[in-house]
């Protein structure tokens, strides 16, 4: 059974996919059928590719793909917002029980350049694979059973917002939650997606510890604490 750190690289990394060039336009009334761009040659990839692509898997897979950029060391700028967006929206449907997601059909079709994406997956492909090497189906109703679930999307909306929040710190650790959550999600692997709840703990108190630093002036919630228990 291919990995999902395979399938990725045959996607994207696939030249006869995509086209990072324009096509002259023909100079006949009608264009030869090969000259006519199909829905994948071309230089962007859609939410509609990634849709097709994820097939019956299509939580996990988003949750681990949406969060990518954002929970690498060396985070990519410029996605948290419309990503931490998508997957507030993923999570809140989780939550409601659906068994496949819904988009307006305009995200559906906003493009991203396939080459920012492969830079992207150059610097995480080795981190998910890691994580594979490790992943197998375990502590199944955790991932499956409504309660599981309903947590999972709680967790995961959670963090959707810390990421959507522009500050930094608030955006890396509650991404790399949502991105081992979910693949523990994609491969019914309840043990990893216990690990990334963990992170998600994490990944709140630290962000509500800078939240309450800049709104009380430079106490962390440590701080607070220590002095609530003093009292």
């Amino acid at each position: 059974m291919p990995t999902l750190s395979s399938e990725l690289e045959q996607f994207f990394f696939d030249k006869e996919r995509w086209v990072t060039t324009e096509v002259d336009a023909p100079t006949t009334a009608v264009a030869p059928a090969h000259a006519i761009p199909t829905s994948v040659q071309r230089g962007k990839v859609t939410l509609s590719d990634l849709l097709d692509l994820a097939g019956e898997r299509t939580f996990g897979f988003l949750f681990v793909l949406l969060s990518f950029p954002s929970a690498l060391p060396i985070p990519a700028p410029g996605y948290s917002v419309p990503f931490g967006i998508a997957m507030l929206l993923l999570a809140v449907q989780l939550l409601l029980g659906r068994q496949e997601p819904w988009f307006p059909q305009s995200w559906r079709t906003h493009g991203f350049e396939v080459t920012q994406v492969r830079r992207v997956l150059k610097l995480g492909l080795p981190w998910l694979r890691r994580i594979e090497s490790i992943s197998r189906p375990r502590l199944t109703p955790v991932c499956t059973s409504v309660p599981g679930r309903m947590v999972i999307g709680l967790a995961i909306a959670l963090m959707a917002i810390s990421m959507m929040i522009p500050i930094p710190g608030t955006n890396t650790l509650p991404a790399m939650g949502i991105f081992v959550t979910g693949f523990g999600l994609l491969d019914d692997d309840g043990a990893i997606s216990l690990a990334g709840l963990v992170l998600c703990v994490c990944g709140f108190v630290v962000s509500s510890s800078i939240l309450l630093a800049i709104v009380f002036g430079g106490s962390s919630l440590l701080d607070l604490l220590k002095q609530a228990i003093g009292r």
